[in-house]
Formats: C-alpha cells, structure tokens, sequence
C-alpha cells in the first residue's frame, strides 16, 4: 500500500512547480513568507486537483483577451510544451503562496523581469505588453478568480463569504507586486470586473488554435492519462456560460454531472497519495503538524 502511495504522489508532483525544483519550502524555519499557515490563501491553493482544474480554466479563460494571447503566442514555447508552461505557473504560484518571503520575492522579480521583454503588436497592429497594467489585472482575476470557484466546487463548498473576500483581498498583493493596478478585492468587485471586460474578449483562430493544442497535450505517463483527461474536461465545466460559449466548449448537463461525480470520485485517492506537497513542505517549516 504504501508503494502505490508512494507512485501516485511521485505522479502528481511531477506536474507541480516542485519537479523543477529551486525551492526549499522547509527553510529558513518559522519564516511565515508572504501570507502564513492562517491565511485565505494557504486554504485555497492547497489542494492540487482543485488547482489543476481552476489553472486549466483560468487559461482558457485568459486566452479570450487577444492582448494577453498576443504576448503568449509570440513568446511562448507552449505548443511545444504545455506541461512546461503549467510546472512554471505552477512553481510561482506555489512559491508565492507557500515558499519563505526571500523565495517568494525572487520569483516576482523574476517574472516581472521576463515580462519586461514580452512586447510586440498584434496582426490587427494593436501593440502589447506584459508589463501593462490593465493586462496583468486581467491576468490575475481570470487566474484567482477560476482557483476559487474550484476550490468552493471540489474542495470546500462551505468555505465562507467573508473568507472568500478575505482571499481576494490577500492574493491581491502578488498582482500588485507584478505591476497590476486597480485589481478587485472582494466577490462582488471581481464579479463586476468579469461583466466590464466581457466587449473585450473575442474568440478567433489563434483562441481556437490554443484550445486544440491544450485539448491534445499528452498526458506525462500512462497512469495520468485518464486522470488528466477528467481535468481537461473539468476546467472546461467550471467556465461561466457565457466563456465556454465563446470557445464553441458548451458541455450538456449530463456530461457535467459526469465529470463533477468523476472528479468527486477520484480525488480522495490523491488526497491521500499526497503528503509532500508544497503545503507539507511549508507547514514543516512554520513547525505546524501534518495534515490528515
């Protein structure tokens, strides 16, 4: 038994941040980073399926604004690694949440110095950058806003409202670290921000093109294949309507079921599998005892 937990949790965490390494969640001992063990933030990005399936959303999400698609189609190498691009979302997210302040900083500046250089026009000749404000706040609210519906979906449905907000509230600390501006802070200001930027979404080939290839990505093992299917098509399920409409990824409400009651089914295995997470890890360093 404890050799196949040992081979599922070897599965799972070769598709977080941890497998590229670089950071040790366990030291400097006691330091909090940047939110600590209490906060809204260690509850929300702790469980990995929940995440997986709000990062997944959140991507398809993001892609419907042509700016911040602009910048990935220009300057990333995901159509040739899509799991390489989710390890280094991934490793900052984790590392953001989890990791010692000094770990966490390193990682901001770092993207914030990658983003410098992500500049260019669109084929409409619309210049972009990934430094621009505006963007970075659309960035941000697709990204934390599809975490929490996960989470509040898969995880913990009687997370309260006022914890909801409160995790608005602290993860909007990262964006404005990154240089976003203006970024919403409570359900209502997100949920109104989501309804403004709706005239500026569009969904073109370069959208469908992204969504090909992220519905093509090979799974990283045999065993995952499967597992990584049901959370393709669960980010897809936690899309607004109005999102999933645009990408032409309508599901009928049996398929929804289906993949709700999957998701439900499968994740205690990998809840139990997993004891040496990002969590774990920085749990151990604030002296704090292991999860059960």
């Amino acid at each position: 038994m404890e050799s196949l937990r040992q081979h599922i949790e070897a599965q799972v965490l070769s598709l977080t941040g941890l497998s590229l390494g670089g950071i040790d969640f366990e030291s400097p001992p006691g330091d909090p980073g940047l939110f600590g063990p209490e906060s809204a933030c260690w509850q929300v990005h702790g469980d990995f399926s929940s995440m997986l399936i709000g990062g997944i959303s959140a991507l398809l999400l993001q892609m419907l604004h042509p700016l911040a698609l602009g910048g990935v189609w220009d300057h990333s190498n995901f159509r040739q690694d899509m799991l390489g691009r989710l390890r280094r979302t991934a490793q900052f997210i984790s590392g953001t949440t989890y990791g010692a302040r000094a770990d966490a900083e390193r990682l901001i500046e770092r993207v914030r110095r990658i983003h410098a250089g992500v500049v260019g026009s669109l084929p409409d000749g619309r210049p972009y950058a990934a430094n621009d404000p505006d963007l970075l706040t659309w960035v941000h609210v697709a990204e934390v806003s599809c975490f929490l519906k996960s989470y509040l979906r898969y995880r913990n449905p009687d997370f309260p409202g006022h914890e909801q907000d409160r995790y608005y509230a602290e993860i909007a600390l990262v964006a404005e670290r990154l240089g976003a501006r203006e970024v919403p802070r409570s359900r209502r200001a997100v949920a109104d921000y989501l309804q403004a930027m709706r005239p500026q979404l569009v969904c073109d080939e370069r959208t469908r093109e992204v969504v090909r290839i992220l519905l093509s990505a090979p799974a990283p093992s045999p065993f995952a294949r499967p597992y990584a299917a049901l959370m393709m098509q669960a980010g897809i399920d936690l899309l607004p309507d109005w999102a999933a409409t645009m990408l032409e990824l309508r599901q009928s409400p049996l398929k929804r079921r289906l993949i709700r009651g999957g998701v439900h089914g499968s994740v205690p295995l990998l809840r139990w599998a997993v004891r040496n997470g990002s969590l774990h890890r920085a749990r151990r360093r604030m002296g704090l005892p292991p999860l059960h």
